[in-house]
């Protein structure tokens, strides 16, 4: 089974909202998911993840310095499949930036990224849970193309 797991950095919870959700929609879908808070996330965590969440609310035009220290800190990550998402009040930057990073790193990033201004109304709500679903059913189809490749 594939395993997702969906790290976040909130400061008013409005983030944790935002990945609840997501995990929530890739969870009906019978994906294994966890979801932590990114100081407790380790590198070795992410190692044994097919698929990766990272978000941050955006602070100061980007994402929050210490989950850029964090995504920095990572080490290759070639091959894996991710979202990118976050909160913001004004300017919303920080889910791009994530994205990038998670690229450099090697993450193919799934669209689309997730910008939630202030805390995730209903509609919100129901959109990262469909983005969770598209990505049980994404990876699920390519574990079933790799089989049916490899069998």
């Amino acid at each position: 089974m594939s395993r997702f797991v969906i790290i976040y950095l909130t400061l008013s919870g409005n983030t944790k909202k935002i990945a609840e959700a997501i995990a929530e929609g890739a969870m009906s879908h019978e994906m294994s998911t966890t979801v932590i808070n990114f100081q407790d996330a380790t590198p070795e965590l992410l190692s044994e993840a097919d698929v990766i969440g990272i978000g941050s609310p955006t602070y100061m035009h980007t994402m929050h310095a210490q989950m850029k220290k964090f995504l920095d800190g990572l080490p290759s990550m070639k091959g894996k499949k991710g979202v990118a998402f976050g909160s913001y009040g004004w300017s919303g930057e920080a889910p791009w930036h994530i994205a990038y990073k998670m690229r450099r790193i090697g993450i193919h990033v799934l669209d689309p990224v997730v910008r939630v201004q202030y805390g995730p109304d209903e509609k919100e709500i129901e959109s990262c849970k469909l983005l969770g679903k598209d990505v049980a059913i994404n990876q699920k189809n390519a574990e079933r193309q790799y089989f049916m490749l490899y069998r």
